[in-house]
């Protein structure tokens, strides 16, 4: 099998990330994408179509697996880029892309709310080193960045669900989409204005922003992605979350405290603090359950609460060793003398900012000193007003 370089290319702007798939296929001779279609899946089938600069090359179906669209790409990616790996490049192909001194690559772009995570983990898993995911791109139109980022409508309501069970919104899946590429192509929007590339900067700061057009991209694609360490930057007990900023009238605010949250305060609060931030994301404690790390993720004036499993500092000590060291060394950056780990750290991004009532509402949701006094034992018998939200 010919060693054949994966660069995964998604995002909701369905523009911008064609325009980022042509430009590679333009630009590094031999290349060829490979597109799954789940439009189609209410008829029963996915529609694969692999083409490159010159136009469609081949098309088949995919049957639905377990009434899923995503599925069905899931078991089908794989094996289709084996083929291509195996069967190696034409004679056309290899003439061109040795004049041109480059490698030609299996750009894989993803349809509408299929989210690169997935897709990129599912390559690295089944595809063996023939099959390399060397780089992740997510197309965006700056314009678009709010909009799509405020809009809290189901995408089964849209069209765009990939399962009769999927229940993410728009909000949600564009702001992961947007969050876990190191790589955001950017196509020229006359309508995008300083407060649009800000809020950009400020939800993804480390991404590397290439413009669409300038035949950039191709010198990104195969610069290599390490899908472990993508997956450690998104996970809340060391993602790396944005820092505090305030630029064109977009603000980011970082909020971290040691002492954990009243869980009926929070809960009365928790309408307010997710509508306050266009986006916010993070880790934190709840006094009833001290020993649960929770993970905070809000867009489109929804909010998502999931447990992400125990505290280090909840763990035996025997159990450490099989801690990833990502996490024991954001452990570390948040130890406290008395409760290790434990902490509050959530960040909020938007426009026109509240950062003083946002703060003094978080504030609010502390426990008092008499309340932090009293122990965890005594926070054990607090009420459990999360229980309906974390399904305990």
């Amino acid at each position: 099998m010919t060693r054949l370089p994966v660069v995964i290319v998604g995002g909701l702007h369905a523009e911008a990330r064609r325009a980022a798939v042509e430009e590679l296929l333009a630009t590094i001779p031999g290349s060829v994408a490979l597109h799954h279609d789940l439009s189609t899946a209410v008829q029963g089938t996915v529609v694969r179509t692999l083409r490159d600069a010159t136009g469609v090359l081949d098309t088949g179906e995919a049957p639905l697996v377990n009434d899923c669209a995503c599925c069905a790409l899931r078991e089908d990616l794989v094996p289709e880029l084996q083929r291509l790996a195996d069967a190696g490049l034409t004679p056309t192909q290899a003439l061109g892309s040795a004049r041109a001194g480059g490698t030609p690559i299996a750009v894989v772009e993803l349809w509408d709310s299929v989210e690169p995570k997935a897709m990129a983990e599912v390559v690295a898993a089944h595809g063996g080193p023939e099959l390399p995911v060397t780089g992740v791109i997510t197309g965006v139109d700056p314009a678009l960045l709010l909009p799509y980022l405020g809009n809290g409508d189901d995408l089964m309501d849209a069209g765009l669900a990939a399962a009769a069970t999927d229940q993410r919104t728009i909000a949600d899946t564009w702001a992961r989409q947007l969050e876990y590429a190191p790589v955001l192509a950017l196509v020229d929007s006359p309508e995008a204005d300083d407060a649009d590339r800000a809020l950009l900067a400020q939800l993804h700061p480390t991404a590397r922003q290439v413009p669409i057009g300038h035949g950039e991209l191709a010198g990104v694609a195969l610069g290599g992605f390490d899908v472990e360490a993508a997956a450690a930057a998104q996970h809340p007990a060391c993602a790396l979350l944005p820092a505090d900023a305030d630029e064109a009238g977009v603000s980011t605010l970082v909020w971290h405290r040691d002492r954990p949250f009243h869980p009926e305060r929070l809960y009365a609060a928790l309408e307010d603090l997710t509508c306050a931030a266009a986006r916010s994301r993070g880790r934190f404690w709840l006094a009833d359950r001290p020993d649960t790390l929770l993970h905070w993720d809000a867009a489109g004036g929804a909010l998502c609460v999931e447990s992400a499993g125990p505290w280090l500092a909840s763990l035996p000590d025997a159990a450490w060793d099989m801690v990833p060291p990502v996490r024991r060394a954001a452990a570390a950056l948040d130890w406290h003398p008395r409760h290790g780990d434990c902490c509050q750290h959530l960040v909020f991004t938007s426009p026109g900012l509240d950062r003083d009532g946002l703060a003094e509402l978080l504030e609010s949701c502390l426990l008092t000193d008499d309340e932090y006094g009293a122990g965890r034992e005594s926070w054990k018998g607090l009420p459990r007003a999360f229980d309906t939200l974390l399904e305990v």
